[in-house]
């Protein structure tokens, strides 16, 4: 069964940070690239930030882009994402998602994660 499992989500700070993590198993996560993409509460889904199957290639949105980092360890099929700097339209549920950079088709989705920045 594939799944993804996010964690790590919660209530912080305006200039605080957090670590989301997503867990992956069920499928073989070293040919997928990972992203993470929010939606805030009545806006669409926002893409946020991806990384490669090796690690070494990172993406970010602008809107992210210096305050959040990407990562993963292909060891344990994690992936994570390091947000500093944390602001108030941060907030929204987080999710994980993969894709198959090898065969085409194969998508995958977590169940997110909320973040909430709030004083």
């Amino acid at each position: 069964e594939v799944q993804l499992a996010e964690s790590g989500g919660g209530m912080v700070q305006p200039g605080g940070s957090l670590r989301l993590s997503c867990v992956a198993s069920g499928f073989p996560f070293t040919l997928f690239g990972m992203s993470w993409v929010r939606q805030a509460p009545g806006k669409g889904p926002e893409w946020v930030s991806a990384i490669n199957m090796g690690g070494d290639m990172t993406y970010y949105a602008d809107s992210v882009k210096g305050r959040f980092t990407i990562s993963r360890d292909n060891a344990k099929n994690t992936v994570y994402l390091r947000m500093n700097k944390l602001k108030s339209e941060d907030t929204a549920v987080y999710y994980c998602h993969a894709l198959n950079l090898v065969v085409a088709g194969q998508a995958y989705w977590g169940q997110g994660t909320q973040v909430t920045v709030s004083s």
